[in-house]
């Protein structure tokens, strides 16, 4: 893929990203004091994955950055943290479906009309789905697909989303949907929840954060805000 392409599509994404993104917080029940410490941690030692494994966690990696790759206006979606923010979700109610309605009867084929319709929580569902990925992608190319190129990358990211990719127990097309969704809320959280590293993503759209008073600037139309970005934490 060309770069000139990949950075329009980014900028597509992003765009399309910050409309479902508002609420992301409140998908997260995490100790502040616990983020704090981790945050504060981050840059001397590497996050290492409390729920995926560590190959999984790399297929993951390799998948978002798929989705939002580095370029000059800002970073790729691991460099943001984005895969940490959503092994931490795994471990929260989210991740474990307490604030879904899981219960059947379960149809798929409705899933256009009414939403999710698979019996798994997020935790099963990225499991069961990287395992029958992991698979699939084998059986194509004999590799991981952390061993593919870039460009064999995106063929199997684009299959995904036209859910024309082996995958028996969850839909290429729910895996897919699912991934996308997650790696918006990583890419634009507050960093206290593990995702948006150095607040890059806020500072790359000129978002202000958390900041809690903005009387000064109420009437100011026009005006571009010159403070920068706060994190809750």
């Amino acid at each position: 893929m060309k770069p000139t392409i990949i950075s329009i599509r980014r900028r597509r994404f992003l765009r399309s990203a910050m409309i479902a993104t508002p609420g992301v917080a409140a998908t997260l029940l995490i100790n502040p004091a616990v983020a704090r410490a981790d945050n504060a941690t981050a840059s001397s030692a590497p996050y290492a994955p409390q729920y995926f494994s560590t190959t999984e966690f790399g297929t993951l990696n390799a998948l978002a950055d798929r989705l939002i790759p580095a370029d000059q206006h800002g970073p790729s979606a691991s460099e943001a943290g984005v895969i940490e923010f959503l092994d931490r979700q795994m471990q929260t109610p989210y991740g474990r479906g307490e604030l879904w309605y899981m219960d059947g009867p379960h149809d798929p084929s409705a899933s256009g009309l009414f939403g999710y319709q698979l019996k798994y929580p997020p935790s099963e569902l990225y499991r069961i789905a990287l395992r029958e990925f992991a698979a699939e992608v084998n059986h194509r190319y004999s590799k991981a697909f952390i061993e593919l190129t870039s460009a064999e990358q995106d063929k199997i990211v684009a299959l995904l989303e036209k859910d024309d990719f082996s995958m028996s127990t969850v839909p290429a097309i729910v895996f897919f949907s699912q991934l996308l969704a997650n790696v918006h809320e990583g890419y634009f959280c507050d960093p206290i929840h593990g995702g948006n590293k150095q607040m890059a993503a806020w500072k790359m759209i000129g978002f202000p954060g958390a900041r809690a008073d903005y009387m000064d600037w109420v009437n100011q139309y026009g005006e571009r805000y010159p403070l920068p970005p706060i994190s809750l934490a």
